[in-house]
């Protein structure tokens, strides 16, 4: 089973290049973040002839996740829990049978928290990350094969960037931020391209300004996130960088994982 994650800025944008890379890559499952539309101005009918259910959790201009898969849904759940008072719809988790059991995945998009400075954008990113954190480890506690995947805004490492040195006033690199995204991990996740990887120059954006894309400056910070029980089943992660030079592309590009599970 193949599940992808991808920062898809625009689905109404980009409805040509999503189309085309779902006959050519053929994924499972896909996670979108900053679709970027309610829910009701989603092309649905273009991605469901392709074979795919599709739920979606937008917002009008900004934001909005949504889940493509070829299993049918057994369970949706939109928003994370936590606070009550958050409008910004950046969460969605998807249930689905398999042989193994219950399939659990989650299409997120966490906060830029840019500037750091801001009163209210940088707490707010540590505040969802906490939320996160809480709410993952209870779902771990069921024991069943769960996928955290989407664009995290975060830069875990120091060789995640082509020049660290150029994000050290930048939210997705603050200490906070790293340290909220270990404490995630430090609950049994395995982070999938790390867990086959260690090479440099592995990343997943590329800003649009400055010829970044041509000049290989770019970040790592789309992951998917492997509870034990999906780790288990895990066979590969891997970049499917070529995107970014298509005409009109995102400035994400899909990230993969392979699981051995099938459809019950």
């Amino acid at each position: 089973m193949k599940i992808v994650t991808w920062n898809i800025n625009g689905v109404r944008a980009r409805i040509g290049n999503l189309l085309h890379w779902l006959n050519e890559s053929a994924p499972d499952i896909v996670c979108l973040q900053e679709i970027k539309t309610v829910d009701d101005q989603f092309p649905r009918a273009e991605i469901e002839a392709l074979g795919y259910n599709v739920e979606t959790h937008g917002q009008k201009g900004f934001n909005g996740v949504a889940i493509l898969s070829k299993l049918r849904f057994d369970e949706v759940n939109r928003g994370l829990p936590g606070d009550d008072a958050d409008e910004q719809a950046r969460f969605i988790e998807g249930v689905f049978s398999t042989t193994e059991g219950a399939l659990r995945v989650v299409s997120l998009y966490l906060p830029n928290g840019n500037p750091i400075d801001d009163a209210v954008k940088f707490p707010y990113k540590l505040s969802w990350m906490a939320r996160l954190e809480r709410w993952a480890a209870e779902r771990l506690a069921l024991e069943e094969a769960l996928v955290l995947a989407g664009d995290y805004n975060v830069i875990p490492e120091p060789m995640d960037a082509r020049h660290p040195e150029n994000w050290v006033n930048d939210a997705l690199f603050q200490p906070q931020t790293r340290q909220s995204f270990r404490r995630l991990m430090n609950l049994g996740f395995t982070e999938a391209i790390r867990a086959v990887t260690d090479a440099p120059d592995t990343y997943t954006f590329w800003d649009y300004q400055a010829g970044a894309w041509q000049k290989n400056n770019g970040i790592r910070i789309d992951h998917l996130l492997l509870s034990p029980e999906a780790a288990n089943r895990f066979s590969s992660a891997f970049i499917e960088k070529h995107v970014r030079a298509w005409e009109k592309p995102s400035d994400h590009v899909p990230v993969a994982i392979e699981l051995d599970l099938a459809a019950a």
